[in-house]
């Protein structure tokens, strides 16, 4: 046998992308980072152009943005003049978040949340077994019923309750899951961008529940001085503010959405980058930015409990080394028996994925 060997050749091999899709990857990316602003990303697109020459004689900016209104996907307000993008735009985002997330995860670390309980499920297996009281006739084995009944011959079919045979069947489990995003100033501090990892780690877990999930829930709760759900809408805006760090808040807010699901599992994903330092307490804000405070510090962790006896595991992906900050995450997870994460903002969305798509299980009585 004899092999050769030839430089690889992208354009042969592949379908070259026209210059809207190469200028619409980048207005992407750039939303992303502008909290979706589509006139401050527009601007840097042009700024980028002037110096890198994105253009070409096929499409110049001016093009491209009359080829955005035309396919839908942003829309100018006469009246202010402000551009924006438009629904079918913050889909794109959110199909665009989960297909980088998914690319950049292990192929084995996938999975589909099956668990390893079989009965009254809703995947049918290859395997079969007597038919019972109850079960789904819609999961009947028709070949292997009449195959029994044929065994005692073939002159009178003779159907007798012990040849009808069903399918095995899996089941799946349905989860109801609070996403808590730490909007606090901290998230854009020390010259690192923490903000854009977990907006587009939302975006992308919302996109991931609604298309391949739909039996599953997903509500997202941001927290400062307070916390306030967001609906998926608002996912693309989501902007830092002013703000302390109140974990107990947003916990709290989480506990009261998860109580209305009737989902059987129940979770709380808790992104977050730094220490709780503020909490409500006689109706005033108590603050404290320097250290961990523990008048702060035994609220989360006594929230922390209380969510580990309502059944809500806590999973926290930290987006911080330093030791001091690691020490306050292992005692929420030892209080609430959760799990925890050391992540910095480039693998944050894996970490969080992979958590998500193995660790979904449903317990059977």
């Amino acid at each position: 046998m004899i092999i050769s060997y030839t430089e690889w050749d992208e354009r042969r091999h592949s379908r070259e992308r026209t210059t809207f899709e190469r200028l619409f990857d980048l207005f992407q990316q750039l939303l992303l980072h502008t909290g979706g602003d589509a006139d401050e990303a527009l601007r840097w697109l042009t700024q980028l152009d002037g110096r890198y020459g994105l253009t070409d004689e096929e499409m110049g900016m001016g093009d491209f943005i009359e080829e955005l209104r035309n396919r839908g996907l942003i829309e100018r307000d006469d009246t202010t003049g402000v551009t924006s993008i438009t629904a079918r735009a913050e889909r794109g985002l959110r199909e665009r978040a989960l297909e980088e997330i998914f690319s950049s995860l292990r192929r084995g670390a996938r999975g589909d949340h099956a668990t390893p309980y079989a009965g009254a499920g809703d995947e049918r297996q290859p395997e079969t077994r007597p038919f019972a009281f109850g079960d789904d006739p819609a999961h009947l084995d028709a070949t292997g019923t009449l195959s029994s009944a044929f065994r005692r011959g073939l002159d009178q079919i003779d159907l007798r309750e012990e040849d009808f045979q069903v399918f095995e069947t899996d089941h799946h489990a349905s989860v109801a899951t609070v996403l808590m995003i730490d909007l606090s100033h901290s998230m854009i501090l020390y010259g690192e961008d923490r903000i854009t990892p977990a907006r587009t780690t939302a975006l992308a877990l919302a996109e991931l529940i609604t298309t391949r999930y739909p039996k599953d829930t997903l509500d997202i709760v941001a927290f400062g001085d307070d916390a306030w759900e967001v609906e998926m809408r608002e996912l693309p805006y989501l902007q830092v503010g002013p703000f302390h760090t109140n974990t107990r808040a947003g916990l709290q807010r989480a506990r009261d959405i998860l109580r209305r699901r009737k989902n059987r599992n129940k979770q709380v994903f808790l992104i977050t980058d730094g220490k709780p330092s503020c909490h409500f307490e006689g109706g005033r804000l108590y603050k404290n930015s320097f250290g961990l405070d523990r008048r702060i510090v035994n609220k989360v962790l006594d929230e922390a409990a209380v969510c580990r006896r309502e059944g809500v595991t806590i999973t926290t992906f930290m987006i911080a080394r330093d030791p001091y900050l690691q020490a306050f995450v292992r005692q929420l997870t030892e209080a609430n028996r959760g799990r925890a994460y050391y992540a910095s903002p480039d693998d944050l969305g894996g970490f969080l994925f992979e958590d998500y798509v193995r660790n979904r299980r449903k317990t059977t009585r």
